[in-house]
Parts: C-alpha cells; structure tokens; sequence
C-alpha cells in the first residue's frame, strides 16, 4: 500500500451513520488506494508483480471487498485492481476509482444531458463536482454552480463553471431564473441536503429532477435520526418533481466507466489533484482535516515511507 484517501463516507461509517457500525477494533475505509503488487494467489492472472495499481474497493466491482484500506498491506481479488497511468503520482493516483467514477455516472448515466442543456449543482468546490465541471465543458454541457464562499467564486469560474451562485450573499432561486430563463433548470445534483438542497428543488422547472448523492450540511451530525433531506410538499405534488438517490451500477457498468476514467485522465480531459498526506500515525490530525470546513485537497493517508511524508 502506498497511499489511500479519506472520504465523508469512511468517517460516516466510523460514527455508525449508515445504519450499521464496525466491530471494533477494525481496519476502517473500503473505497480506493494505490499500491504495487507484491505476490499473485496460486493459479491467479492479474498485474505483474511490482506493478503499480489502484485497488477500487467499491461495492460495484465485482468480487470479495477487502477488509479496508487503512493498512499498509492489503489482499483482495484482482477484479478490483486498475492499472495506474503512468503520468499521476501515487497522491493523486489513490484518488482515481471513487471521485471520478462517481462524477462520468452523475453525468453520463444518472442525468444525461444535451450538449447546451443548463445542469444545476451544489458543493461546487467538492472534488465531485469540480470532476463533473470537468466533464460538462468537454461534453458543451452548461453548468450552475452553488458556493457557500465568496472566495470560491473566482475559482470554479477558472476551472470552467459557467454560472456560479455564492449562498454566502445570493438568492439560489433568483439567480437560478435569472441565469436559465423562462425554461428553468430540468436536471440537478446535490450533495448538501438540508435548506440549501430544499432550495435546489424549488428552482428546478416543473418536472425536472435532483439526484441526490450526498449531505455534506450533516457532516458533522452525530444523531442519524438529524440526516433528512428537506423537500416542499408543492414542487413532489403539483410540480411533478423528481428527488432520487445517486444509483448502483452494475459491476459491468462500473468497470466499464472505470475504464473510461483511466483514458479521460491520461488523455487530459480530467485532472485529479495531488492529495495532502499525513502518516498513519497522525490518525487524529488527518481526520480533523478531513472534517475542516473548505479544507482544500483531500486528506489521504500516506503508508509507504520512501514518500518521505513527516509531520512535526
């Protein structure tokens, strides 16, 4: 194992949110990292040895998921294992299965839109959605683009947001009519729930729809009975609205997006940021990072020493 990140959803599962909790003590995470191969089971194809893989511990992929990645040794099936272009450094590598997966299916499978056709979404500054902006300029797909901060603004416009809304000092819905006209917005994302994903449903033309694949406003709610998702009764009964949680792909659509995500990254249409990495042994520290408000790169664990990671 070299390097494997920390996502909203580990430290979800750690504080029992999901319905279920770990048997402690237990190795924690079961989404993604990087590594290289040290040894093949008996009568086993796959990489060869040495070679540098991502392992993509998510649910979709076919075969046994690995006991988690928080550990500097792993043995899993080798379905799950992804040849790691040659351009990305293991920091940005261990971030390849779980975000940009999660943003090719939000745009090209969950809510497939024309070229031209306005997309509203929430967490614009989130890895995801920074992935799906990516994806919608090469695709000539519009984009509006929800920020709590100012200072984010200037950021998302560089990155490509066509239109970008700061909730710090704007009216969503407003600025929703105002940039999409009379039409309005059919398609949505958000991963923030609570009143600003209530607002996302209001501002969507009647019979549009929101996937919803995450509640960053619950982050860091302790009670699972407080993550609810706020919808108004009009826009389900009498607007005929859609609100649905992000689907599960089939293994064979899942390798198969993969896949394309490895081509996107090496041909250039999708960047991944390099990571910032902390030592193991600096558990507390990293997680308090992960749950910082805008806290930037995402947090990963680094467990290979020749990365010379140190922390004072």
């Amino acid at each position: 194992m070299a390097a494997t990140p920390i996502h909203a959803r580990d430290l979800h599962v750690l504080r029992g949110r999901y319905g279920s909790s770990l048997d402690f003590p237990a190795v924690s995470s079961h989404m993604e990292c990087v590594g290289r191969v040290m040894a093949l089971g008996p009568d086993t194809e796959g990489p060869q040895v040495g070679e540098r893989v991502v392992v993509a511990a998510i649910p979709a992929v076919p075969g046994p998921p690995p006991v988690g990645t928080w550990q500097e040794y792993l043995v899993t099936d080798t379905h799950r294992l992804l040849p790691v272009p040659a351009p990305l450094s293991d920091f940005s590598a261990c971030q390849l299965a779980v975000n940009p997966l999660t943003a090719l299916l939000l745009v090209t499978r969950e809510l497939d839109c024309e070229p031209g056709e306005w997309r509203l979404q929430t967490a614009a500054g989130s890895t995801v959605v920074r992935l799906v902006i990516q994806l919608c300029g090469h695709l000539s797909i519009r984009t509006i683009n929800v920020v709590r901060r100012r200072a984010a603004v200037e950021e998302i416009e560089a990155l490509g947001g066509d239109e970008v809304i700061c909730t710090e000092d704007e009216d969503l819905m407003q600025r929703v009519a105002e940039t999409a006209g009379p039409p309005g917005v059919r398609k949505a994302l958000d991963c923030v729930a609570g009143p600003v994903g209530a607002q996302v449903s209001q501002a969507l033309a009647p019979g549009g729809q929101v996937v919803v694949y995450g509640a960053l406003s619950t982050h860091r709610q302790t009670d699972p009975a407080a993550l609810t998702i706020l919808l108004q009764a009009r826009s389900v009964i009498y607007e005929t609205k859609t609100v649905r949680w992000f689907g599960t792909a089939s293994p064979e659509i899942a390798l198969h997006a993969l896949s394309q995500v490895s081509d996107l990254v090496t041909d250039g249409v999708l960047t991944i940021p390099q990571g910032r990495p902390f030592p193991l042994e600096h558990f507390t520290e990293a997680v308090t990072a992960a749950e910082a408000p805008a806290h930037g790169t995402k947090p990963l664990f680094v467990l290979d020493d020749s990365h010379g990671v140190h922390h004072e």
